[in-house]
Parts: structure tokens; sequence; C-alpha cells
């Protein structure tokens, strides 16, 4: 993954420098600027797969530059690093990956390179038509930190003890949100199947009948089937049909 670090504080490009080192993986600083002007630039002079950027800078700020970065055909992914916690709502906006506070933690770091490679790698060339999107990506805060997923790369919602899981390609998501909730906000994307499960309308595929005579929905990119209940099939069976 190229990364570029973008940060008016040399102190901090160094503290990052050495947390990415630190992780070893297949992480690569190929550049730093210290304006949101030189990072426009590389962007346009470099391969880069991520930014690690800075929001308070002079000159143009961070948020514009990931404003500017999404007008790009294959837009790069963001991590914002920021001694602000104000931001954080029009970060997630912008469709940041990740929203990491200053000091940064290596844990942390290590969490939201990981969303980020999971997303940059299968999904580079689709994540600009995710910015594109009037759909608000998932924000999870579980773990400390903050996390977004596209709703478009959901391919299901359950929900298990206190959390809700978003399942997507590359792993999963943990939400404190309540399935209704999601429902309410996603009804154009999402499905109920069952009072625990929502699917992605996109990835439904097929409606089975099991041996014991249940109903189980297969879902596109996902080996694992899962359970339909009875009062819910009419809505999946005209979902397939139309």
């Amino acid at each position: 993954m190229n990364i570029l670090l973008v940060d008016d504080e040399p102190l901090a490009r160094e503290r990052l420098t050495a947390l990415l080192v630190e992780l070893g993986g297949d992480y690569r600083v190929v550049a730093m600027a210290a304006n949101g002007e030189q990072a426009l630039q590389l962007c346009d002079e470099l391969q880069v797969d991520l930014l690690l950027l800075d929001i308070r800078m002079p000159g143009i700020d961070g948020l514009t530059v990931a404003a500017r970065l999404a007008e790009m055909a294959t837009p790069p992914a963001v991590i914002f690093t920021t001694a602000y916690d104000e931001h954080a709502l029009q970060a997630f906006e912008q469709n940041a990956v990740g929203y990491l506070l200053k000091p940064v933690r290596k844990q942390r770091l290590q969490q939201a390179l990981e969303q980020a490679q999971r997303l940059t790698r299968p999904q580079l060339v689709a994540l600009s038509v995710v910015q594109a999107s009037s759909a608000p990506p998932l924000r999870s805060s579980y773990r400390g930190g903050l996390e977004t997923l596209p709703i478009e790369a959901v391919i299901y919602l359950k929900a298990e003890a206190k959390y809700v899981v978003a399942r997507h390609a590359g792993g999963e998501l943990l939400l404190e949100e309540s399935l209704k909730s999601l429902e309410g906000r996603y009804p154009e994307q999402l499905l109920r199947i069952h009072r625990n499960a929502l699917v992605a309308r996109q990835r439904l595929v097929a409606l089975e009948r099991g041996t014991n005579g249940g109903a189980w929905v297969r879902l596109q990119g996902c080996e694992e089937r899962l359970e339909a209940s009875r009062r819910h099939l009419p809505e999946i069976r005209r979902w397939l049909s139309r």
C-alpha cells in the first residue's frame, strides 16, 4: 500500500513514519507533504493508495483536500489524523476510512490501515462510486476509534449480543446501532429477512428450502447461508422476482 503522509508538523510526520516501520507489512511511505497544495500535486504525480491526512494546516485544510480527491476517477482512501475531535462528522461526510486523534496510537493506526487496505485493494476502482453515493457510510466507534464502511460494501448485517455485525468482503465491522435504526436509514439498500438480520438487496440471489422446512437465502460473495423467517418470505420473493 502506497501511503502519502500529509502534516504541517515535521514531528508528526516522523512519528507516523516510525509507527509504520514498527507495524511492518505492506506499507510504503512514497512521499510526505507539509500542506494541502503539496498533497494534491503529489496525488497527481504518484500512485497513492492512502493518505494519512492532517486537518488543520496552512492554506488548504485536510477536509478540502479530501473533497478534491473525491473528484478523481480512482481516489485514494483517507485516514484523518488530528488533535481535534470536533471535525469527525465532517470527516465522515468525506467518506474517510478512519479518524485518529493525536497522539496516534499504534494499535488504532493498525486497525485503520487494515480497514483501508480492505477497501483499496479489492474495491479501489469502486471507491469513486462510493464517494459520490448519496447514502452515508456506516460508522463504528467500537474499540475506542472511529471507522467507516460504505453501505455499498455491506453483504449483511446481523444482531449478535450487544452489537450488530456488518459483514463485508474484507471482514466485519461492529456497530452499536440497532437493526431497526439501520433498516430505517437504508431502506433502498437493505432488506429484512429475519428479526436478527438484514441483507444487501443487490447481493440477494436465491431463496432455498431446508430439509427441516425452514428457508435460507444465498448472497453473492458470501458462502454462508442465512436463515429467513416465514413472515419475511413474501417480501424476499417479491424482490427476487422483480
